[in-house]
């Protein structure tokens, strides 16, 4: 059984927090929250540790960790050199949910970076997270606390139905703010790239990066490393298969309640993840709804996205139909890109 302590989030319990720190010291896995989803801790610089997330997670040894610090001063021993606009960023965005690919270090080791010569770093803004790193004292390597490609954690519950005998000890600080992971910028190519979506947009990355893009490739096979988690083509997926439908709202919910008929009258159990506004018409024709909150509250939905998407395969339901959200930038930019990869089949109305 993985142990299980219940902190303050906004103000831990140093002797909780002493006892996690003392567990990543010595090679334990520690599940945490941040302020995006609750990570999986282990300690950075030891390899035996680090591949012993990637053996609870089941997660390939070509998808990279992120290495999280407590300060931006921790981040010299890590990588080789900062360009330019980095401390900047960091100044400006840590902590936060922003991580910044940079080349490594010899003191990383290959098993966090999947063989590669970048890393991921960031510094959570998560009160628990800043405690817990800072009376480890060490940079601590964590991916989301789940089970390799099923959607994030966002609670301490979902950490334990995944993870639950696998890790050493859960830090259970109540539900995470934003629900979405960080966004990941690339500065080590000529142009600074956003290899995965987050809170923090590409607007807000222009006064620092104005040549920013988003990178528009699909994502990565298992064959090769990638330069950032969360890049596969499948990722955050539920247990059930996931049909996402895009385009106009009214359309998109039309289609929709007539697949939902037709795959009912065939004898399977239809799980419906849509906004609040169109929850009563499904609803009303019998279906397992999981609302994501107001479609013009993308911050509800981010938070909401992953619970949601749990609830409907605790309820046993064989097909899940979902609505994407309206936005292709900012927030809804991050929350589309989550969707698109936890769907086998997108269908455009």
């Amino acid at each position: 059984m993985t142990d299980v302590l219940i902190v303050n989030a906004s103000a831990p319990d140093p002797a909780c927090i002493e006892r996690a720190a003392e567990r990543l010291r010595a090679g334990g896995l520690v599940a945490f929250p941040t302020e995006t989803v609750y990570g999986l801790g282990a300690h950075a610089l030891d390899g035996d540790a680090v591949r012993r997330i990637f053996a609870a997670k089941g997660r390939p040894a070509t998808d990279p960790l992120i290495v999280h610090i407590s300060a931006f001063e921790d981040l010299g021993p890590l990588v080789t050199r900062l360009p330019p606009a980095a401390e900047a960023l960091a100044r400006r965005f840590w902590p936060g949910p922003l991580t910044l690919v940079l080349q490594r270090s010899r003191r990383v080791p290959l098993d966090v970076t999947a063989g590669g010569e970048t890393v991921g770093v960031r510094v959570p803004a998560h009160p628990v997270a800043q405690a817990l790193l800072r009376a480890a004292g060490i940079p601590v390597a964590a991916p989301s606390a789940n089970l390799f490609s099923r959607p994030s954690p966002t609670r301490a519950d979902h950490v334990l139905h995944d993870l639950d005998g696998r890790i050493d000890l859960l830090l259970d600080g109540g539900a995470t703010d934003i629900g979405v992971e960080s966004t990941v910028l690339d500065l080590t190519a000529s142009t600074p790239v956003v290899l995965r979506p987050g809170a923090v947009t590409l607007e807000m990355l222009r006064p620092f990066v104005p040549d920013v893009v988003l990178a528009h490739a699909r994502g990565h096979s298992l064959d090769g490393p990638a330069r950032s988690p969360g890049m596969l083509d499948r990722h955050y997926s539920p247990q059930a298969p996931l049909t996402l439908y895009e385009g106009p709202q009214r359309e998109v919910i039309e289609r929709m309640l007539l697949d939902a008929r037709e795959i009912l009258e065939g004898g399977q159990h239809v799980g419906v993840l849509v906004p609040d506004e169109a929850a009563a018409a499904f609803e009303a024709s019998g279906l397992t709804v999981a609302r994501m909150g107001s479609s013009h509250d993308l911050a509800a939905i981010a938070v909401r996205l992953y619970a949601a998407l749990r609830e409907l395969d605790g309820a046993g339901v064989d097909v899940i139909l979902a609505s994407s959200v309206a936005y292709n930038d900012g927030l809804g930019g991050a929350i589309k890109d989550r969707l698109r990869r936890a769907a086998g089949r997108i269908v455009a109305t």
